[in-house]
C-alpha cells in the first residue's frame, strides 16, 4: 500500500483499538477460553471451540422441547420440527441463497458424510460410461475418497468412468487453472474443489476452476475451513458451485453437525437415498445457534482478524532460519501485494529442520500451545511427512501469537 493509500497513522490506532475491543468482547463468551487463560488453542482447523450462545441453545432445547422430528403431531415434536426445518432455511440464508425455493439442505454428520454422500446418491447416477471428473490428490482426504470410492461403484456396474487429478502449481499449492483448462473436454462431468486449504490455509481460488471448466459443469465445494471463517457465498461469481459441504463442529456448532447446501441448477435435484432416519437435533440446534452468532461477530470481520494473526506470524516465523512454511512464499510478506481472498486464512503449517514435528507439537504444549502435529489428513505423497499447523479463529489474540513466536525462537 503506497502512503496516499495508507490511512492517517491515528486512525488506524483508533480502527486497531476498536478491532481489540470487538475481539476482547467476542473472546469473553468462549467459556472454554476464559476458564484456561494460561493455554492457548491453537486447533482449529480440527474443531472450533463453542460460544456460550450455542452452549445455551443446546441446553435450552434439551430441556424444553427435546423430541424426535416428524414423528409426532405433540408439541415438543412440532417445535423440533420447526427447528430442523428452520435451520435448513437459516442454511440458505447464512450462505446468502440468491433462490432458497431452488435449493436444498441436507443435515449430516460433517464434511467427511456431506461429501460421501453427495458422490454416493448425487454423482453415481448422474455419470455414464466414459465420463471424467476432476478432483484434488493432495486436499484433505475427505475431499478425495469419496470419488475415487463413487469409481469403484460404477466399475461394480460395468461404467468406466475416468478420475483425472485437478493440477496444482508446485511453489504455491493452488490449483493450477491454465493447465486445467488443457483437461477440460466434453465429458467433463463433474469438478470437486477445496475452497481453503487444510494444511496450507490458502484461498484456493475456485472461480479460476470455473472460468476454466465452464459454465456447465457442477462444481462441488469442500468448505470445512472457510465455512464460519469468512464469508462463503455460493452463487457469487467468485465462487458460482453447485454444493457447499461444511462441518457445524468447525463452525462453533456441536461434533456430528454438518449441512451440504445443493444449488440444484446444474444436473439433477440433490436428494439423499434410503430413510434417513432420526436426525441430530441437538446438533441442529446449535448449528442454527451458532450461524446466528457468526452472522452477528460478522464473517467478514472475523476473517480480518486472523488474518492479521497469520501475517503477523509467518512474517515472523519466515526470518527465522529453522523453520520452513509451507505454501505460497509470497503469501508470507507483511506488504504482500496479494488480493485479499488469496491471502492465508488461520492457517500457517510449517516444519524445524532439527526437531521431529512430533515432538515440537509436544514442546509447544508443554509452553501451553495446542497445535496439531501430524500428517494433517493429507492426501498424495505429502501425507508422508509430519508438519506442525497453528490454526486460528477469533478468540485468538496478538498476545498468544507472540508468546508463540518467543518459544519458537528460543529453539533457533
Amino acid at each position: 500500500m503506497n502512503d496516499r493509500a495508507r490511512p492517517p497513522a491515528g486512525k488506524q490506532r483508533d480502527q486497531a483499538d476498536r478491532e481489540a475491543a470487538w475481539q476482547r468482547e467476542l473472546r469473553e463468551q468462549f467459556p472454554i477460553v476464559t476458564a484456561h487463560p494460561e493455554s492457548a488453542y491453537l486447533d482449529s482447523a480440527a474443531t472450533s471451540q463453542k460460544p456460550r450462545a450455542v452452549l445455551d441453545a443446546v441446553q435450552t432445547y434439551l430441556t424444553t422441547s427435546n423430541a424426535n422430528a416428524g414423528r409426532g403431531t405433540y408439541p415438543w415434536a412440532n417445535r423440533t420440527t420447526d427447528l430442523v426445518e428452520g435451520t435448513r432455511e437459516r442454511v440458505k440464508e447464512f450462505l446468502r441463497d440468491p433462490e432458497p425455493e431452488r435449493s436444498t439442505v441436507h443435515f449430516t454428520s460433517g464434511t467427511t458424510e456431506g461429501l460421501r454422500t453427495v458422490a454416493r446418491d448425487w454423482l453415481v447416477p448422474y455419470l455414464s460410461d466414459g465420463d471424467e471428473i476432476l478432483v484434488p490428490f493432495a486436499d484433505h482426504r475427505a475431499n478425495l475418497d469419496p470419488w475415487l470410492e463413487a469409481r469403484r461403484l460404477l466399475a461394480e456396474r460395468g461404467i468406466d468412468v475416468r478420475v483425472r487429478a485437478l493440477p496444482r502449481q508446485e511453489v504455491s499449492g493452488d490449483y493450477d487453472h491454465r493447465a486445467l483448462a488443457d483437461l477440460v473436454g466434453p465429458r467433463t462431468r463433474f469438478v470437486a474443489a477445496t475452497h481453503v486449504h487444510h494444511v496450507y490455509g490458502g484461498d484456493m481460488n475456485v472461480h479460476r476452476v470455473r472460468a476454466a471448466v465452464g459454465p456447465d459443469v457442477p462444481i462441488c465445494l469442500d468448505a470445512a475451513q472457510s465455512v464460519g471463517h469468512l464469508p462463503v457465498e455460493p452463487a457469487d461469481p467468485a465462487l458460482d458451485v453447485d454444493f457447499v459441504v461444511f462441518s457445524g463442529h468447525k463452525s462453533m456448532a456441536l461434533p456430528g453437525s454438518g449441512a451440504v447446501w445443493a444449488r440444484n441448477a446444474r444436473g439433477p435435484v440433490f436428494r439423499p437415498a434410503g430413510w434417513q432416519g432420526t436426525p441430530n437435533t441437538a446438533g441442529i440446534a446449535s448449528l442454527r445457534a451458532a450461524l446466528d452468532w457468526l452472522d452477528a461477530a460478522g464473517p467478514g470481520r472475523i476473517a480480518r482478524w486472523t488474518a492479521g494473526l497469520t501475517t503477523r506470524l509467518t512474517d515472523r516465523l519466515s526470518r527465522l532460519g529453522p523453520y520452513e512454511i509451507l505454501g505460497c512464499p509470497v503469501s508470507l510478506a507483511a506488504d504482500s501485494v496479494l488480493p485479499a481472498d488469496q491471502r492465508r486464512h488461520g492457517i500457517v503449517t510449517f516444519r524445524h529442520h532439527d526437531i521431529p514435528s512430533d515432538d515440537l507439537g509436544f514442546i509447544l504444549y508443554s509452553h501451553g500451545f495446542m497445535v496439531r502435529a501430524d500428517s494433517l489428513c493429507q492426501a498424495g505423497t505429502a501425507a508422508e511427512e509430519g508438519s506442525v499447523r497453528v490454526s486460528l479463529h477469533v478468540y485468538n489474540t496478538v498476545e498468544e501469537i507472540d508468546r508463540l513466536l518467543a518459544v519458537l525462537t528460543s529453539l533457533t
